[in-house]
């Protein structure tokens, strides 16, 4: 399967790397299938920095070689993925035993409605149904060394504003 990881780097060999802000599934190397959503990622950065060129990068996933592997999967919002989320995002240092984590993105637009149910305006229920009004992208997150095994660099696309 196709992965993609918008940078404003060519990333020929992925790493974790600690963040300086909170993500949904915690530090790690983050990749989607869809490539629009890295498209988007990479423009974002690059007006952030200032730059005229970023990347696409490209990966096969063999997902075969998750043997082993503690994986954690998502394929909706459940009470489950937005306890998940929240943890993630509000508590600096969580820690998960997770290799691989798959499910949606909790964007800027989702997280909105997140904020809403943090600050008791929404209860559970009522942000899942919320969320389910969403085209959510999906996810994946590489928090391991050894799950960075299962991924291989294809080719980069360069992408200029």
């Amino acid at each position: 399967m196709k992965l993609y990881h918008g940078s404003i780097e060519i990333v020929n060999t992925p790493e974790i790397r600690n963040s300086n802000r909170t993500l949904d599934y915690g530090k790690g190397f983050y990749t989607t299938t869809s490539r629009s959503q890295a498209e988007a990622w990479v423009i974002r950065r690059m007006k952030e920095n200032n730059l005229k060129k970023g990347y696409i990068n490209v990966f096969e996933f063999n997902d075969n070689g998750t043997d082993g592997l503690n994986t954690l999967t998502f394929n909706e919002p459940t009470d489950e993925w937005i306890d998940f989320v929240m943890a993630n995002r509000t508590h600096k240092n969580f820690t998960h035993p997770y290799d691989i984590v798959y499910g949606p993105v909790a964007n800027d637009r989702v997280y909105a409605a997140f904020a809403l149910y943090e600050g008791g305006i929404l209860d559970k229920q009522s942000l899942k149904t919320e969320l389910k009004t969403y085209k959510l992208i999906d996810q994946y997150l590489f928090h391991t060394a050894r799950s960075l095994k299962t991924i291989k660099f294809i080719n980069a696309e360069e992408i200029v504003l």
